[in-house]
């Protein structure tokens, strides 16, 4: 599923949503554009034109071993057509039936026939019959999809549990239980985060164009192949096949003589991959060059739109998402679907070039032994051949795991790659194989392998049990400090984050997507964390320039141009990507001269990428920031409202265009895109909170104050952790004479960040205003312990002297 970095998609998954009958409109007004287009797109299918990729089943002519190995493994499944033989699921007159809120949904499973049909009915959905058309996937579950109008393939969002009954399986189930939607949902199965061509078509199809219209939002999707096959990893054949044909072993036994670019068996032949029609040469890879590979699926990603760019590295086709809320915890152990690239990239593997291959084989994806031998291949013996700086030990050994030989407590897997379940039934393994650390609970809220099997046990405990086994891993840290620590701080908002963030930049043993996160999180900073930024943008890792090039956004043009015109020459795409829309809105005055044709050129190719890749909420912001900042206004309004009505709930978009609205003077605009926000249904809370909070400033911008007071009390219920609400809903009812009330406000939030200036400046005043002087003066102490260089703090206390 290839789902862009938006925090609402990280989030679908978990939550119902509702829209109300304004988002309803929006949503009808999309669905009538896209009915209207209808007739312009046509249903995926094979693309008419071959680009370089050879027929579908071409490979095995020659290749049967590594074919038959392929056709039964996830890749081989992927995708195929409903038939008989590929149709897991009981369509025997099978009935189904879930309810939630919206009310009550039946699904009847039947077959004409050859033909796969489903029977709906559910909350504001007439009863109506549909042909499956396409499988998706086998284990442990079976998607069905749909095609409709548009060009689109839907996912029904009832599937298959395929496991065996013992197991639990062998029935329908939803893959929102308890949960319902109408049409109007994207969560329905109707809807835009159901529909396969956005969402998941690039990765379980071969070479896959999607085709989109940005104008009439339909698709005229082609593959080459419809599953993930040959080509997906090796790269288009063709050219190898028509090579394959010239030898002259391919005129007798081909399978058995079959030479490859690893091999030189057959005389007369190159073992060059270019020499014998192949563009990629896997075996000549580094070991992260090779998981990159496998990342341009494998990964939660925004995808740039250029293609698979096989053989190339991953940040020419996709921009990896960093260790954020929602999507991972703050030590970075696994939190949303992130598809394992971004905890792999954490681990000491990773950084010794171990690759997705040396656990896996590539044909039938199946771990090429099972149970602790798997990990035994390097890690019990005398010395790795392959990682000779490998400590070697009995890993498999009571010694090691303290736990009874043979039980789950004794599998390597279960203490260092522990599972998350996924779609209900799916539960898949972090891949950063940390070391377990309940010790770091408390100061990351993340969860441990210890305590996720011992039902009971709480972190303390555990962690007392790791320090007697294996001593004070928190002494093996960098200053005593796991990265997990800073970002967690760094989320929170805390003070004195600047310096541990910088620590983490600069430390070269640090995994780059670590340092990435850091320099995010370092951007919110300000001046402060400039020199380390812009160190940032001549890192050795692209990951971590991508990073610090949005920084530079509202930099003065002579900063920008300075430190980012070089970054159009980067030689990843996704840098080049970010420089892009950094410098985007520059006067093409403020460029060398012989500069401005290559960022003109450069700056229409990514939005070139943008609007072919507007079909999710998530792409249509991206393109509605680079016009934003383009001045563009008018069509940076058009595209917010577009994603909006793809997804009423999604807040950048919707508060991206409420300050667009503000900046322009349209105050009634950004106010009803708000109280629209608000009407929304169980819009989740801490979003309701930040809406709320806006609206408040709004309203106190006009002078109304006692308004702007009743959203910032609703503001701090809903989202009691942020102090800038507790911080202005105190100074309003100062303001409105509510002294001890605003007191009270002041210490509410006092009480969740102690240490925060703003609070601090605050309590100094509206202390002193109270005539309580012990008061202000404790404040000012503590402010002078947070800010010692202040100019300020003089003047507070010659002020509070003189009272």
């Amino acid at each position: 599923m290839n789902t862009q970095a938006s925090s609402r998609t990280a989030l679908f998954v978990h939550r119902c949503l509702r829209p109300s009958a304004a988002a309803a409109l929006l949503l009808t007004g999309l669905l009538t554009l896209l009915m209207a287009g209808a007739a312009q797109a046509t249903s995926p299918r094979l693309a008419s034109e071959g680009d370089g990729y050879a027929p579908e089943g071409s490979c095995a002519g020659c290749h049967q071993a590594e074919h038959d190995a392929w056709k039964d493994s996830d890749h081989g499944w992927a995708m195929r057509p409903a038939t008989p033989d590929n149709v897991l699921g009981d369509f025997a007159d099978a009935r189904f039936t879930d309810s939630g809120e919206e009310g009550e949904v039946t699904a009847r499973f039947h077959r004409e026939d050859e033909r796969f049909l489903v029977t709906l009915k559910g909350p504001g959905e007439p009863e109506a019959t549909h042909e499956i058309a396409y499988t998706f996937g086998y284990f442990p579950l079976q998607q069905y999809l749909i095609a409709m109008p548009g060009g689109r393939l839907q996912s029904l969002t009832i599937a298959w549990d395929s496991r065996s009954a013992a197991e639990g399986g062998q029935r329908w189930f939803s893959l929102y239980p308890g949960q319902t939607f109408t049409p109007d949902d994207p969560l329905h199965w109707q809807g835009r985060y159901q529909n396969w061509n956005a969402m998941c078509a690039d990765c379980h199809s071969t070479n896959l164009q999607k085709g989109y219209d940005p104008v009439e939002d339909v698709f005229d999707t082609t593959w080459h192949e419809q599953s993930v096959g040959c080509q997906s990893c090796h790269g288009p054949s063709q050219a190898h096949l028509d090579w394959a044909q010239d030898v002259p072993w391919a005129q007798d036994d081909a399978s058995a003589a079959a030479p490859s670019a690893a091999s030189s068996d057959t005389p007369g032949t190159s073992n060059s991959a270019e020499d014998i029609g192949l563009g990629v040469d896997l075996a000549d890879m580094s070991g992260q060059e090779m998981v990159g590979q496998c990342a341009r699926c494998h990964s939660r990603r925004t995808t740039l739109g250029a293609g698979p760019a096989h053989g190339e590295p991953l940040l020419d086709s996709a921009l990896p998402s960093l260790l954020t809320e929602g999507l991972y915890h703050a030590d970075g152990q696994i939190q949303g679907e992130v598809y394992v690239y971004g905890s792999f990239a954490q681990s000491k593997m990773y950084q010794a070039g171990v690759t997705c291959t040396d656990c896996h084989d590539p044909h039938t994806n199946r771990v090429r032994v099972e149970g602790n031998g798997l990990c035994t291949q390097c890690h019990n013996t005398a010395q790795s051949p392959r990682f000779p700086a490998l400590e070697p030990g009995d890993y498999d050994s009571v010694e090691h795991h303290h736990h009874t030989p043979g039980s789950e407590g004794a599998q390597c897997v279960n203490c260092h790659m522990p599972e998350t379940t996924y779609m209900v039934v799916d539960p898949r393994r972090d891949h950063s194989f940390r070391v377990p650390r309940p010790d770091l609970n408390e100061a990351t809220g993340s969860p441990d392998a210890c305590t996720r099997c011992h039902d009971g046990m709480s972190p303390d405990r555990a962690a007392g049990s790791i320090k007697e086994w294996f001593g004070d891993l928190a002494r093996a840290e960098q200053g005593g400090t796991h990265y997990g620590e800073v970002l967690a701080a760094a989320r929170q908002g805390q003070d004195g984050v600047l310096r541990p963030l910088q620590r983490l930049v600069a430390d070269d043993d640090t995994p780059d997507i670590v340092r990435a996160t850091a320099i995010d999180a370092l951007a919110e900073l300000g001046p402060p964390a400039l020199p380390t930024l812009e160190a940032a943008l001549e890192d050795a890792s692209g990951l971590v320039r991508a990073a610090a090039a949005p920084a530079f956004a509202s930099a003065p043009d002579a900063l920008r141009v300075e430190r980012l015109l070089p970054l159009l020459d980067d030689p990843r795409r996704a840098v080049r990507d970010e420089a892009v829309r950094a410098l985007a809105g520059i006067s093409l005055a403020a460029l060398p001269e012989d500069r401005r044709e290559a960022y003109r050129a450069a700056r229409e190719d990514t939005e070139r990428r943008l609007r072919a890749n507007a079909d999710l909420p998530g792409n249509r912001l991206s393109l509605a920031v680079l016009l934003e900042r383009s001045g563009e206004r008018d069509d940076a309004i058009d595209q917010y409202r577009a994603a909006l009505a793809m997804d009423p709930y999604f807040l950048p978009a919707r508060v991206n265009l409420v300050t667009l609205h503000s900046r322009g003077g349209d105050t009634a605009a950004s106010r009803r895109l708000l109280e629209d926000g608000l009407a929304l249904d169980d819009m989740p809370l801490t979003d309701r909170g930040h809406l709320a909070y806006l609206l408040a400033l709004s309203l106190a911008e006009t002078q109304q104050f006692d308004e702007a007071l009743e959203w910032l009390s609703k503001a701090a219920e809903w989202r009691p952790g942020h102090v800038r609400t507790h911080y202005n809903r105190a100074l309003i009812l100062d303001r409105l004479g509510h002294k001890p009330q605003a007191l009270a406000a002041l210490e509410q939030g006092l009480r969740l960040a102690p240490d925060s200036p703003d609070l601090l400046y605050a309590a100094v005043y509206l202390n002193a205003a109270a005539g309580r002087i012990p008061q202000a003066l404790s404040a000012l102490e503590r402010l002078r312990r947070q800010r010692p260089n202040d100019p300020r703090l003089q003047q507070l206390e010659r002020q509070l002297r003189a009272r």
